[in-house]
């Protein structure tokens, strides 16, 4: 059998982005200066140019402007300094990552667990076999399990010939934080690696991350996930000569000589997941606020279980005081009756779930929360800056929007339910990074505002300020190119246009996430497909394709109008100004809609053709 990614197989993973001390200490002047400028500006914005004869306009872009400062300052905090947690050996046997050795010392017990519902078997016996290669220099009790929810018989044949383990369950309670807890129950090793059932680890993961857990508050390290996959695209003259022969080649070489090389089709749904890794997440580990993105993970079991019976306590409580309130608000008593009380004590008791992994959509943030926020053990988190592990990358709009949903709900899930703003044991600086993430997710709802504003302005003639004036000029340019200067110095080795641009772009999916946690919702829990899903996916991105088209045309009529004066009060500085900004919109809607249409070089039903 084969797959359309064997191709690939020979890539390597990018190395971790140096760290350099001078590039971290000119990005945290550019950001101060960035910060100072951007509260010069809002304060300006708040103060002195509000137009007043148009405030159902000028106050809705002002609070949004004023929501996107906040988020850039929590993001410069959160990017201010690289502070990688030290290497250290691999531990030779238990005792090396204890505080309080046990009297017979053992070697390492892991476990290796592969959770699945519908995937492919072959596709599993892949990331099986390269889990068989592990390699490490000490000795080591290495167990490798596939989770199976889906309860296949030939998936269970598969795991008996490679040789693994194969647990399973009757019911899929929890899903894939049940089926974690399932195994749990059914295995002992002093430490878990956490794999998806595409997740295929490379021989030196167990070498070159169990010796973080020499530090005995160290409770999980999490891996930079690598998408070895990801479409490469072609060059500009390749592509244009594909469609329009020898003339498209010429064309393109033109059109490089202008503009430098073009790339049509590389990472159509900005998959690349090193932006997140190699610079949010790392630079979180000074904060002991990088939290665990479930694959490629290794936890230690005792952080786990130690986390998991707080949490049980604690959520027995919680339903003891909501029964004892609702019973006295009934019964209009201001104590209950002992026997009675220890009868719905009971109950509560077999009612509560005690669970490891949180049920959860997302159970891997939701469990950093509470191990996070343990105040008796203040147990630690390392993001481990070397990729040790490959997966597959979504291969078509659908697919990548259940992702992105689920990210985005969940998190915003656990902000309303269990907020870690307000979770006790948290530390300040925890607070931020996870205020941070949170943030980041309800920027959708001031990011309409920035894509409607330039449409409302070119249509109607009415502007958010009180004139497009000099003014303006000196808050506003000094403050957007110290941004992108800041940026770049925090970002330096990685191009970040495209990032931006989709944040952006991605509004629908956030807007929907943000409705669904409001209206008390649950997230649901589908898992992410492994192969490509076939169809016309346009209807997904209407809405980005709607701001493109009435941008545009909003630009066609609001320079018409310049000339022929139908309509409002365009001004030449406002019309440059919001044609800019309306044509910044257009361009990172289209990276999306053209996403829809993106079809690969070689389809995987014909890659696996005999």
């Amino acid at each position: 059998m084969g797959f359309y990614f064997e191709g690939f197989e020979d890539r390597k993973p990018p190395p971790p982005l140096p760290h350099s001390q001078a590039r971290e200490l000119l990005f945290q002047l550019l950001a101060t200066i960035n910060l100072t400028l951007g509260a010069w500006y809002i304060w300006w914005r708040w103060t002195d140019s509000l137009n007043y004869d148009a405030l159902w306009f000028a106050i809705p872009l002002v609070v949004a402007e004023t929501c996107a400062y906040i988020g850039l300052v929590l993001f410069s905090i959160n990017l201010w300094q690289t502070r990688d947690y030290p290497r250290r050996p691999p531990p030779e046997t238990i005792n090396d990552c204890l505080a309080q050795p046990l009297e017979e010392d053992r070697p390492l017990h892991v476990d290796l667990f592969f959770p699945s519902y519908d995937e492919e078997p072959e596709l599993v016996r892949l990331s099986i076999r390269d889990a068989k290669a592990v390699t490490y220099p000490h000795g080591i009790d290495i167990r490798i399990a596939i989770l199976d929810d889906g309860k296949r018989p030939a998936m269970a044949a598969m795991a008996q010939e490679e040789g693994v383990g194969y647990i399973t369950r009757e019911d899929n309670v929890g899903f894939k934080a049940g089926n974690l807890r399932n195994a749990m129950e059914q295995t002992s090793g002093d430490f878990i690696v956490i794999c998806d059932a595409d997740t295929r680890p490379f021989s030196t993961i167990l070498e070159h991350t169990l010796g973080y857990f020499r530090d005995p508050d160290v409770a999980w390290v999490q891996t930079p996930q690598w998408f070895f996959d990801l479409p490469e695209g072609k060059r500009l003259p390749q592509w244009l000569q594909a469609r329009l022969g020898t003339p498209g080649h010429w064309l393109g070489r033109l059109a490089e000589r202008v503009y430098g090389p073009v790339t049509i089709g590389q990472d159509p749904f900005v998959n690349d997941p090193q932006m997140f890794y190699d610079v949010i997440q790392r630079r979180r580990n000074w904060a002991n606020a990088s939290f665990c993105c479930g694959a490629g993970s290794i936890h230690r079991r005792e952080a786990v279980m130690e986390a998991a019976l707080k949490s049980y306590s604690e959520n027995i409580d919680k339903q003891r005081r909501q029964q004892d309130q609702k019973i006295k608000a009934l019964t209009g008593e201001q104590e209950l009756n002992p026997q009675l009380q220890q009868m719905m004590d009971t109950q509560t008791i077999l009612d509560t779930e005690f669970t490891p992994y949180k049920f959860h959509v997302s159970e891997d943030i939701y469990t950093s929360v509470v191990l996070h926020s343990d105040p008796d053990r203040n147990w630690r988190s390392v993001m481990h800056p070397q990729v040790e592990s490959k997966m597959l990358s979504p291969q078509d709009l659908q697919t990548w929007m259940i992702q992105r949903f689920k990210y985005a709900g969940g998190t915003l899930d656990i902000a309303k339910n269990d907020n870690p703003l307000f979770r006790p044991g948290m530390t300040f600086r925890q607070r931020l990074m996870y205020a941070t993430t949170v943030w980041s997710y309800l920027g959708a709802l001031w990011n309409v505002v920035f894509l409607l504003s330039p449409i409302v302005y070119l249509l109607t003639g009415i502007a958010p300020v009180s004139a497009y004036s000099q003014s303006f000029y000196l808050h506003f340019i000094p403050f957007i190119v110290m941004n992108e200067l800041a940026t770049m110095a925090a970002t330096w080795g990685l191009a970040g246009f495209k990032g931006k641009a989709n944040y952006l772009a991605f509004f629908p999916v956030n807007l929907r996430a943000i409705w669904t946690v409001l209206r008390g919702r649950q997230i649901k829990f589908p898992t992410t497909p492994k192969e490509r899903q076939e169809g016309n996916f346009f209807h997904l991105v209407l809405p980005q394709a709607g701001v493109m088209v009435l941008t545009l045309l909003a630009l066609v009529l609001g320079w018409l109008n310049m000339e022929f004066q139908w309509y409002g009060d365009h001004s030449l500085s406002g019309m440059i100004v919001n044609t800019f900004w309306g044509l910044n919109n257009v361009v990172a809607m289209s990276g999306l809609v053209f996403a829809a249409f993106w079809r690969p070089d070689v389809a995987p039903a014909e890659a696996s053709a005999p």
